[in-house]
């Protein structure tokens, strides 16, 4: 049942952190020398992308690898659309941050006492570390949230849901929250809000990412007026489990890495017709050519062949996906897994510099939820882990400095939408909408996209968030009203994209350097747009980093 509007209680505090993944725990940490920090995240400690990471985590500690190395590779990857300045942040000051990580007493893998590094795609050294074989995010997670509830200045609050975040004065103050086991709203005043809520691959019928993975962060921004970028620049991961009956299930690179095949329905090795570096191909790369072989043999997916590395190797070094599969009647051991491309990771998102901060004073931003620069137009695998500790721990840096200048607001401040009046949709409105909007991404702004089908998607994501412009107030309601703000940010910026670089691929301009290639997409509010029509402006920022 829908919740009536009520006058919501305040409440304050120094800072407020609106996610608990690896960047959100890694802020908490260090704000929490500074003052009292409240954590506000949806569902529970475990409802993150960071929990679900298999693959690992890039930095150059290896005896063979270097920082330098990881720099190239990553722009490499990026198709050269990486901020320079971020990129080198992120590679130089990674190690530090995993040697922090290790002395709180996260346990990556190791081989006669040494640190275990494996090599993925894109990847020209063997330098990603791993925990557990294949459950490396739960572990840092873990590592990071035992360390979190040591700090006596740390609060976590889960079960609520960032609605609308709080302005007054031309800052972001706080957010309003809803608390989804009662209902009732709340507004959490503070110096300085810093966001890192994750990605949004629920928008698509077919992703990787768990279901509270709805864009809440980026769209929440948007709505207060920061800037967004890149968001045409969506990774579908090359190789999800494929069954008619079950979610999409993540099959970490780390399994081509170790020498896995993808072979097609006629039993054939395809990736040697693509390119040089076959099945360690960049994930783009890999993941086209996958949809190409779909379509050249008329099937519904490929096959990943491990068989041949062995049953003691895949059980000791994929645990949890050997696991999995098993559960659904699929002995990796002995049989090639059915796998097909799905939606992933979000290389763009809320704009942020080199310290986390936004285009809107007072709300920094870290993780997924984030456009730091890092990925460009392709994301190096196991990169984003390492990101959420990096530029968590910078913006918590930039927030406590911004934070000790500003005093908490004592009155009421007004949210950036928050009307009394509420659309009569029934859950079942809401569930058809949500569904209807998933299908539309994967088929018009998908994997490979053209002008026609991203025109025809815009149009209807503009109807449908009429619908939404006033959801109820119930989390299924708002995740929903926040894919359709989200699905649409990224049709605009790839229908502006009219050229192919990196995950973002146009059928009808598959030119690499064509019209624009140099320039990022950037998204913001029209001043004074009704939300209902979630209006852009639509302008390029031209490569200047």
């Amino acid at each position: 049942m829908a919740t009536t509007f009520k006058p919501p209680k305040i409440s304050t505090t120094d800072f407020l952190i609106l996610g608990a993944g690896v960047a959100g725990l890694r802020a908490a940490l260090d704000l929490s020398q500074q003052g009292r920090v409240l954590m506000v995240a949806k569902g529970g400690p475990q409802d993150n992308n960071s929990f679900f990471a298999q693959g690992g985590v890039a930095v150059a500690l290896s005896e063979e690898d270097d920082v330098d190395l990881h720099f190239t590779d990553t722009l490499k990857a990026g198709h050269q659309l990486c901020s320079r300045p971020a990129t080198k942040v992120l590679v130089e000051e990674g190690p530090l941050r995993i040697f922090e990580l290790i002395e709180w007493g996260a346990n990556f893998d190791t081989i006669d006492g040494k640190l275990a590094f494996t090599k993925e795609g894109a990847h020209s050294r063997h330098r990603v570390l791993r925990a557990g074989g294949d459950a490396t995010g739960s572990e840092m997670v873990r590592a990071l949230g035992a360390k979190a509830r040591e700090l006596p200045n740390l609060t976590w609050m889960g079960n609520h849901f960032g609605v609308e975040l709080l302005l007054q004065d031309g800052r972001c103050c706080g957010a309003s929250v809803l608390n989804e086991l009662t209902g009732e709203v709340q507004w959490i005043l503070a110096s300085a809000v810093l966001l890192a809520t994750g990605g949004a691959g629920q928008v698509y019928a077919r992703t990787t990412n768990p279901p509270n993975a709805t864009g809440d962060g980026i769209a929440m921004a948007y709505r207060a007026g920061a800037v967004l970028e890149d968001m045409e620049f969506v990774q579908f991961h090359p190789t999800s489990l494929y069954l008619p009956s079950s979610p999409p299930f993540l099959l970490t690179e780390a399994l081509r890495g170790e020498g896995g095949i993808l072979r097609n329905n006629r039993c054939e090795r395809f990736m040697k017709h693509y390119h040089r570096d076959q099945e360690l191909a960049p994930r783009d790369i890999v993941s086209r050519a996958i949809w190409a072989e779909m379509q050249r043999t008329k099937a519904r997916h490929v096959y990943l062949d491990v068989t041949h590395l062995g049953s003691h190797f895949l059980k000791d070094r994929f645990p949890t996906i050997y696991a999995t599969c098993l559960r659904y009647d699929i002995d990796i051991t002995e049989e090639w897994i059915p796998v097909s491309p799905s939606a992933h990771y979000f290389m763009g998102g809320v704009k942020t510099d080199l310290h986390g901060a936004t285009s809107l004073p007072g709300l920094f931003a870290a993780g997924e939820v984030a456009c730091s620069g890092v990925h460009g137009a392709n994301r190096l695998g196991s990169n984003s882990l390492l990101e959420g500790l990096v530029f968590g721990y910078r913006a918590a840096q930039a927030a406590s400095q911004f934070g000790s200048s500003q005093k908490i607001p004592t009155s009421p401040v007004e949210p950036v939408v928050l009307s009394k009046k509420r659309h009569p949709l029934s859950l079942q409105d809401i569930e058809k909408l949500r569904n209807s909007l998933r299908r539309l991404m994967w088929t018009k702004v998908g994997l490979v996209r053209t002008g026609d089908s991203l025109k025809k998607a815009i149009d209807q994501l503009e109807g449908w968030s009429r619908k939404l412009s006033a959801p109820p107030l119930t989390r299924s309601a708002l995740e929903t009203r926040n894919m359709m703000q989200v699905g649409l940010c990224i049709a605009e910026a790839a229908n502006w994209r009219e050229n192919s670089v990196g995950a973002h691929f146009r059928e009808d301009f598959p030119i690499y350097k064509g019209t624009k290639w140099k320039m990022h997409s950037q998204r913001q509010m029209a001043p004074n747009a009704p939300s209902d029509t979630s209006r852009s402006s639509r302008q390029g920022a031209r490569l200047n980093r």
